[in-house]
């Protein structure tokens, strides 16, 4: 859960990261407060949101097992312990 949870949040920061390495790239105020406008930042939120929106969709998409699987819990067999699969 952690692990989605730091991608997530990874994945909304993407466009400041962007937005930050233009600013380094072209020598403008990376930490002057005219150089991070309340528009810029408003758009740069907006599409981290979105962003984020597609990240989850996909993972709801495509992660998991079928829909016709079947989870078989971890157990254990002849003293050894097996892993949770599905079948």
């Amino acid at each position: 859960m952690i692990r989605t949870v730091l991608t997530e949040i990874g994945i909304f920061l993407i466009p400041f990261v962007v937005y930050a390495l233009f600013l380094a790239a072209t020598r403008s105020g990376l930490f002057v407060q005219t150089s991070w406008p309340v528009t810029i930042v408003s758009r740069l939120a907006l599409v981290a949101l979105a962003l984020v929106i597609a990240g989850l969709v996909g993972l709801a998409q495509f992660s998991g097992g079928g829909p016709d699987s079947t989870y078989v819990p971890a157990h254990i067999e002849n003293g050894k312990f097996v892993p949770g699969t599905e079948r």
